[in-house]
């Protein structure tokens, strides 16, 4: 139980994690801490501009940030400032020339580094569990611990993103690798789901918090082979989208944010191909929806999830186009994405699970 609900909560703050990353790109908030781990140099980011100001007789500790004619400058060392300005106390930030102040992103992008910290205890607890509940299967508790240097890579990405100035290749990586994470946390789930299933078919009981389609399904390779594809495809969605949504950053920097309609205008190719991608990603689902129901293989109600999450991805997809970037657009595009990726990938599993009650069946 414990294993069981630390796994749950890991994987729920993954997805927020996601969810404040998205909000994030939406609001142009990943500059608002232009440092890393801390956020100008404090734990707590600052609350007003006016803090980042050099200030005479204040005490400044090591690595506090000012900003000073346009730049950042950040303690050497622990010293009081005497009354006048002395510049060899002060070492200038070489990582970015980015030296801009805004309360509502500064504290943005704080929370979306929060949210990740606070995702690391439920993971951590996660691991400690599992020398318990997979005892005597080494290799679920090495998958169960491979989450922790995940996270951390993560983490370290997020530093090369801040510390890039926000490239958009380091921004694709970033998204691609908490995507592979909530990948790794499925499969646990999954793992642990076929393993209470197996339990429960040993205690001869009928009390069990699983549906029977978990354990009722068909095999057939080709649904196997279509749902890897699948996968894939989103995957790629995902990275071509991050990098149109880049384009998107670039040109609010240059005309604003408030003239929504030239975000997209000129449209570049990666955009024509990634829209036009999504027509390939729509046809192979719903034909995979149709083989599963022809069939009878048992994974309805997950492939409804599946049209319906591409549904809504094709609307916010029109809407940010044809109605310029509606509020909420934007991350629910993204988010919507990451939930279509996490559905897709449980099906893979539940497609190669192992069971004696499955029948093969032939290709149409």
């Amino acid at each position: 139980m414990w294993y069981r609900n630390s796994l749950k909560i890991s994987i729920i703050f993954l997805y927020l994690i996601i969810v404040a990353g998205a909000v994030v790109r939406m609001t142009g908030s990943g500059m608002g801490c232009p440092d890393w781990p801390k956020c100008f140099g404090y734990y707590i980011p600052p609350q007003e501009e006016a803090d980042l100001e050099w200030e005479a007789n204040r005490f400044y500790k090591e690595g506090q940030v000012i900003i000073r004619n346009k730049e950042l400058r950040v303690a050497s060392a622990d010293f009081e400032t005497t009354s006048s300005y002395n510049a060899q106390n002060w070492e200038r930030y070489t990582k970015h020339d980015y030296s801009s102040f805004n309360k509502w992103h500064t504290w943005i992008e704080y929370i979306n580094r929060l949210v990740t910290v606070l995702a690391g205890i439920p993971m951590l607890l996660m691991v400690v569990f599992a020398f318990w509940y997979w005892k005597g299967r080494p290799w679920l508790i090495f998958a169960s611990f491979l989450v922790l240097p995940l996270m951390g890579f993560q983490a370290w990405l997020g530093k090369l993103v801040v510390d890039s100035n926000l490239t958009p290749v380091k921004i694709t990586i970033h998204m691609i690798a908490a995507l592979v994470i909530a990948g790794l946390l499925l499969f646990l789930w999954f793992k642990l789901r076929e393993r209470e299933v197996t339990l429960s078919r040993k205690r001869n009981t009928n009390h069990t918090v699983f549906s029977e389609r978990d354990h009722s399904l068909i095999y057939d390779p080709t649904f196997k082979y279509l749902m890897l594809i699948a996968v894939m495809l989103t995957l790629v969605q995902v990275a071509m989208g991050t990098q149109v949504r880049q384009y998107v950053d670039e040109r609010v920097s240059k005309v604003g944010y408030e003239v929504k309609s030239l975000w997209l205008d000129p449209p570049t190719l990666g955009f024509y191909v990634h829209r036009s991608f999504s027509i390939l990603v729509t046809l192979l689902n719903v034909y995979v929806y149709w083989r599963n129901r022809k069939l009878n293989l048992g994974h309805t109600a997950l492939l409804n999830w599946v049209l319906i999450l591409i549904g809504l991805e094709v609307i916010t997809g029109v809407a940010m186009y044809y109605l310029d970037f509606p509020f909420t657009s934007q991350p629910l595009h993204l988010v919507i994405a990451a939930l279509l990726f996490g559905v897709q990938f449980y099906l893979v599993l539940q497609s190669f699970r192992p069971s004696s009650d499955r029948k093969g069946v032939s290709a149409l």
